[in-house]
C-alpha cells in the first residue's frame, strides 16, 4: 500500500510527500483505514513503528471540513491524552508537520509550568488539544476546557497511564467527554489490564496489533552478561571502558536506582545524568536537552520517564536492570539502529533475572550473544555443593569411627565383667 491508496485530503497528502513518506508502515497500514471508516480502535506498536502518525493523519482528515477556514469559531474536536511531557510535546509536533497545509491550531497542557499562558491559548480557541492527564482536569476544574464539542478522544502509551497511576484520571475525562464520540487507545505493550481499559471505554473496537519481535533488527548488535546483582555497578563501569562506549541510555527499574547509579558513575569521573519521574519537567527537559546536545555521555532512565525520547542515531542501549514484562525489551533495543544505522543493546541479568530473560528469549528472533568472559559472573554452586559433600563423608566417617570405638569399648567392657567373674 501507498499513502496516495488511502485518498487523503490533498493538503494533508502534500505534507505527507513533502515529509518524504511513501508507504505506510505497517501500524499505519492497519490502523488508518480503521479509523478513516470510524470505528474505535486498539493499537499495539513499540516505539518507532509510526504510531502517532497512524492516528494524525487520519484526525486530521477527519476535521478539515469540519474546522474550514480560520474565520471560523474554534472549539476542541480531538484530544489527546499522554502520560509525560516529552511525548505530549511530541504528538503536537507530528501535527503540526502532517496539518500544516490545513487550518486545524493545536495545544498542548502539561504541569510543571505555569498555567497563565496555556490559559490564553485555551480562550483564543484551539482545535486539537494535547493534555497530561492532572493538568488537564485542573484546567478543566476551573472552567477553561470545554470537551462539548468532541469528535476524537485518543489515549496515547495506554500502559504507562497505568504504570504511572493516570488510569483514574483517564475515566474522570471519558466521563466528561461526548458519548457521540470515536475513541482510540495505542499502546506500545498490551498486557491484559490494558485490554480490560479498552473494554470500558470503546464501543466495538478494533484490535491491531504489529507484533513486537526484533526479527528485523538484525543491525543491532545484542549482547547478555550474567552477573551478580551486588556486582552489576562494576560491571557497567567494566563495559563502558572496555568497549568505550559513550551517547547511551542506561535503563533501570526505579527513580532510586537511576540516582544510585549516577551517583556511581560521576565519582568514576563518568558524565551521566539522571531521567525519572520525580524530576520536574524543566529539569527533565534540560537533561534531555543535554544529552541530545552531548553535554552528557550517559542518561539514566526509567521506562516511565523515557517514553516520548526521539533521539536520532543512538547509539547504544544498556539494560541495567531487565523488564519484567518481554516486549519492554522490545521497546527498549528498538531506540537503536534506526534508519538502517547500526545499534549496541547491552543487557545485565541478575540471578533474580532469570525468569525475566527466559520469557525475552521467547520473544526474541535473532540470537542474544552470551559474554561469559568478564569479571563478575554468577557465583557457581558446585563449591558449596562440593564443601557439603565432604563435610557428609567427614561425618560418615567419624560416625564409623564412633561406631567401631562404641563396639571395642563394648568388648572391653565385656571381658573385663569376665574377668571380674573369673577373679572372685
Amino acid at each position: 500500500m501507498t499513502f496516495e491508496e488511502l485518498s487523503l485530503h490533498r493538503n494533508i497528502a502534500q505534507a505527507i510527500k513533502e515529509a518524504e513518506y511513501t508507504k505506510p508502515t505497517e501500524i499505519q497500514e492497519k490502523a488508518i483505514p480503521i479509523i478513516l471508516e470510524g470505528h474505535d480502535l486498539v493499537g499495539c506498536a513499540q516505539t518507532g513503528t509510526g504510531k502517532t502518525a497512524a492516528f494524525a493523519i487520519p484526525v486530521l482528515n477527519y476535521l478539515i471540513p469540519i474546522v474550514g477556514s480560520m474565520k471560523k469559531r474554534k472549539q476542541i474536536r480531538t484530544l489527546v491524552l499522554a502520560p509525560t511531557r516529552e511525548l505530549a510535546l511530541q504528538i503536537e509536533e507530528s501535527f503540526n508537520d502532517y496539518g500544516k497545509y490545513t487550518n486545524c491550531t493545536t495545544l498542548t497542557l502539561y504541569g510543571g509550568v505555569s498555567q497563565n499562558a496555556q490559559v490564553d491559548k485555551l480562550k483564543e480557541g484551539v482545535d486539537i488539544l494535547i493534555a497530561t492527564p492532572g493538568r488537564f482536569l485542573d484546567l478543566n476544574k476551573q472552567g477553561f476546557i470545554d470537551i462539548n464539542h468532541l469528535h476524537h478522544l485518543i489515549i496515547d502509551e495506554a500502559d504507562l497511564m497505568l504504570d504511572m497511576g493516570f488510569i483514574n484520571d483517564v475515566r474522570k475525562i471519558t466521563k466528561l467527554a461526548s458519548q457521540n464520540r470515536q475513541t482510540l487507545l495505542f499502546s506500545a505493550t498490551m498486557p491484559i489490564e490494558v485490554r480490560e481499559i479498552a473494554d470500558e471505554f470503546l464501543t466495538k473496537p478494533k484490535y491491531v496489533e504489529v507484533k513486537s519481535t526484533v526479527s528485523n533488527s538484525q543491525n543491532i548488535n545484542q549482547s547478555i552478561y550474567f552477573v551478580e546483582k551486588s556486582e552489576k555497578k562494576q560491571l557497567l563501569l567494566h563495559v563502558i571502558k572496555d568497549l568505550e562506549l559513550k551517547d547511551a541510555i542506561i535503563f533501570v527499574r526505579t527513580k532510586h536506582g537511576a540516582e544510585n547509579v549516577v551517583e556511581f558513575l560521576t565519582k568514576h569521573n563518568i558524565n551521566a545524568n539522571a531521567l525519572h519521574g520525580d524530576k520536574s519537567q524543566s529539569a527533565r527537559q534540560k537533561v534531555l536537552e543535554d544529552f541530545k546536545d552531548k553535554k552528557i555521555d550517559f542518561l539514566v532512565a526509567t521506562d516511565v520517564a523515557s517514553r516520548g525520547i526521539d533521539i536520532d542515531q543512538l547509539p547504544v542501549v544498556i539494560n541495567f536492570d531487565l523488564p519484567n514484562i518481554s516486549e519492554t525489551y522490545i521497546h527498549r533495543i528498538g531506540r537503536t539502529g534506526r534508519a538502517g544505522n547500526s545499534g549496541i543493546a547491552v543487557s545485565f541479568c541478575g540471578k533474580d533475572e532469570e525468569v525475566y530473560w527466559k520469557e525475552i528469549t521467547k520473544l526474541l528472533k535473532s540470537k542474544v550473544k552470551t559474554i561469559d568472559n568478564h569479571p563478575f559472573p554468577w557465583k557457581s554452586n558446585s563449591s558449596a555443593k562440593n564443601k557439603k559433600t565432604a563435610d557428609s563423608a567427614t561425618n560418615t566417617t567419624k560416625k564409623q569411627s564412633n561406631n567401631r570405638s562404641g563396639k571395642n569399648n563394648s568388648r572391653k567392657s565385656e571381658n573385663s565383667k569376665k574377668n571380674k567373674r573369673r577373679w572372685y
